[in-house]
């Protein structure tokens, strides 16, 4: 089994952006409480809408995604790959599954490694060789390895509750009994509004910081960062020739894609759930140096 490696710079700025998000929560429901809103039920609401999102996952994704389970006669060498590196990981053998589709990329889900799916296109087989495949599957088990989809879903949370808290406000100020106080209202919304914002703004670069961490995970687990390199390249120069039609059909998946589909240039990078391509493959090359591969 492969040593599990940690960046410990990376390490501290996701402790630091988790402690923002904390920080930023505790003052929400602090302004909430003074004002006298009762939020106990909005925390038991939004709760409960994060556990099934949580808790069905990988049959939501699964779903959305199109995406086929496929057993080892169905698809052996992706099978075999797939083994051999959750054994080096220390993880249990996830389910393997196949989205047809012609764009190129990969995604990881489920709540826990008891529960994991890792899924790849058809796109990326075509696009892809074998040590290329093999080290995309190394990211998305390294997601695996991190339990990536629980950090970001508890993250979420009250990111949740304060867009529910701004939705009510508006629907109170618009549609609300005039008796009401308008000017709490007000507050409430902006409030909320500014907590919505600043948390997904962190809950971006915490996803981002995440995108780094499974790009390490994968370099370590195939003792390839070269082919990771090549992998990205390839798959962000193939999406470039994709139908717009395609790409927005995955649209709704781009935060579990390896690359997202619609990731142009005119998104700002504090938006996005990925890091630019450039700067992943500048971190890829200095572990390639530490590892001694040229």
């Amino acid at each position: 089994m492969v040593e599990w490696v940690r960046d410990r710079g990376l390490s501290m700025r996701m402790l630091m952006t988790m402690f923002l998000l904390v920080l930023v929560y505790l003052i929400f429901l602090t302004v909430l409480y003074t004002i006298g809103v009762g939020y106990m039920g909005l925390l038991l609401f939004a709760g409960g809408f994060i556990l099934l999102q949580y808790y069905f996952s990988d049959k939501l994704v699964l779903y959305t995604s199109g995406a086929k389970v496929v057993d080892e006669n169905e698809a052996p060498e992706l099978y075999s790959m797939v083994r051999e590196l959750s054994m080096n990981a220390g993880l249990p053998m996830p389910r393997v599954a196949i989205v047809d589709t012609p764009v190129p990329n990969a995604f990881a889900t489920g709540r826990n490694p008891q529960n994991a799916v890792v899924a790849v296109t058809t796109g990326l087989l075509r696009t892809l060789n074998y040590e290329e495949l093999k080290a995309v599957i190394g990211h998305e088990l390294s997601h695996v390895k991190n339990r990536d989809v629980a950090v970001i879903t508890i993250a979420s949370f009250l990111s949740t509750v304060a867009w529910f808290v701004m939705r009510w406000a508006m629907f109170a100020g618009m549609f609300g009994d005039r008796r009401d106080n308008t000017s709490t209202n007000i507050i409430i919304l902006a409030v909320s509004a500014l907590v919505w914002f600043i948390s997904f703004l962190l809950i971006r670069a915490l996803s981002r910081y995440r995108e780094y961490a499974a790009d390490l995970g994968s370099a370590y687990l195939t003792r390839n960062p070269e082919a990771l390199i090549s992998a990205l390249m390839k798959i962000s120069g193939k999406m470039e020739r994709i139908s717009p039609q395609y790409k927005k059909e995955a649209e709704g998946l781009n935060a579990f894609y390896i690359i997202p589909a619609l990731s142009g240039e005119s998104l700002l990078s504090l938006f996005s759930t990925h890091p630019p391509v450039e700067k992943r493959v500048e971190r890829l090359q200095k572990i390639s140096a530490e590892l001694g591969i040229y």
